[in-house]
């Protein structure tokens, strides 16, 4: 289960990992809350801010990945973390001091998104130099686990510091944490590393990464996919909230343990998955995209917070069953000098649809309930993952008739072969 860990580079990597994302997911809580109270509790800005945060990957996330194939990865990550740390460290300022305003969080988290659109297509594709092909799902697997193991614990630890000190000093923990990864890349030694080929600076690159999955349908199949499960299922930082507040007339603490629910069947579906060692079929995707639509549905219909947040728990298994087989299958699909391209058009499509469904989840949750963003969004993703099931079904069908016409065709007209025998009779 824990097998890439034998990896000194990748042990670095994931310990920084931990303390840096539970760092992250301590701020997502803050900011929320903190968008909460300045709009005086709004759907739509909270919808606002998560939009302009995941902008920036739509429009810059494809550059990020040319970056990555042109530029020594642990670099850039260097570059991209100092930012990420320094941005937390103005928003904590703002916030202590007393004259945070509503523009200026959006804006702060429009700047996060730009470091972002960079450093999660360089970070994807750091996985394999680090591990080398035949760990690649185990670490993928084991990224997802340290994920979410920080998201069970940064948004409860938040909402607790949150209840006592407000939500100003969790930005500065935000920005302490980011040193971990720091010293983690720092320590690393590049000798060790299994780079991929350096690809030249060109015209078109991008062009050509786009042409080059456009030509795989075994890439183009997950990628729709996590389009459509991002875009109007993983909302989960707007729909909580507004579930805690709205419905269950519930604060902060109560919102860090839905998150902390929704978690622990995040880490469950992680540690499942760090036992695969082939690349996922698409069939597999498709049934685990089916399953957390449904489940998403039914949580969006439970009448109590404990229903609701137990209902979670299979929710965040199937989510992350689905989601670590999408990104395994397509990097494992991708050859070296293309990964950081085709995994910022997967990070694209994965959360690039956010800018359009965080502000409709929202402004649903306004004017319909907050209920009705989780039955919703559910039920869009179910249907969809049935409609490309079917999609698939018929494709092979039609492959498996194409091949069986072939067959009886040349059953009826054999054609002769040096041995003198037929080719229907071979």
């Amino acid at each position: 289960m824990f097998r890439s860990l034998r990896v000194r580079n990748y042990r670095l990597f994931a310990s920084g990992q931990i303390v840096s994302l539970t760092g992250t997911w301590m701020q997502r809580v803050a900011q929320d809350w903190l968008v909460l109270n300045l709009s005086h509790n709004s759907g739509t800005a909270l919808g606002v801010v998560t939009a302009l945060q995941f902008t920036p990957t739509l429009l810059l996330g494809l550059w990020g990945g040319v970056l990555a194939d042109r530029y020594d990865k642990r670099r850039l990550l260097l570059v991209t973390q100092s930012t990420m740390g320094l941005l937390a460290l103005v928003l904590g300022l703002l916030d202590a001091s007393g004259v945070v305003t509503l523009w200026q969080v959006f804006a702060l988290a429009a700047l996060l998104g730009v470091s972002n659109a960079v450093d999660v297509p360089v970070r994807q594709a750091f996985v394999v130099e680090m591990v080398g092909q035949d760990e690649l799902t185990n670490a993928v697997s084991l990224n997802s686990a340290t994920f979410n193991s920080a998201r069970i614990i940064g948004p409860a630890v938040a909402g607790l510091m949150i209840n006592w000190v407000g939500t100003g000093p969790v930005f500065f923990v935000n920005a302490a944490s980011v040193a971990a990864v720091l010293v983690g890349l720092v320590m690393m030694r590049p000798a060790e590393l299994y780079r991929a080929p350096v690809v030249a600076r060109a015209r078109g690159q991008l062009r050509e990464g786009i042409r080059y999955v456009r030509s795989r349908a075994d890439l183009v199949v997950p990628m729709v996919l996590v389009f459509i499960v991002g875009t109007f299922g993983l909302n989960f930082q707007i729909t909580l909230a507004l579930m805690t507040k709205q419905v269950f007339g519930l604060g902060a603490g109560a919102y860090g343990m839905l998150s902390t629910s929704l978690a622990v069947g995040s880490l469950t579906g992680a540690l499942m998955s760090t036992r695969r060692r082939s690349r996922p079929r698409l069939r597999m995707l498709v049934l685990a995209a089916t399953a957390f639509g449904l489940v998403e549905t039914l949580a969006g219909v439970m009448p109590s917070y404990a229903t609701l947040a137990l209902m979670l728990v299979p929710a965040g298994a199937t989510a992350l069953t689905f989601t670590i087989a999408a990104n395994s299958t397509v990097q494992m699909g991708s050859e070296p000098t293309m990964r950081g391209r085709v995994m910022a058009l997967y990070l694209l499509c994965f959360l690039g649809g956010t800018p359009v469904g965080a502000p409709m989840i929202g402004a649903l949750a306004e004017h319909f309930g907050a209920r009705a963003s989780l039955i919703v969004g559910g039920g869009v993703c179910a249907a969809a993952a049935l409609m490309v099931g079917l999609l698939l079904a018929r494709r092979r069908g039609v492959q498996v008739d194409q091949i069986a016409a072939e067959l009886r065709h040349y059953r009826r007209h054999p054609l002769p072969t040096p041995a003198g025998r037929s080719t229907a009779a071979r």
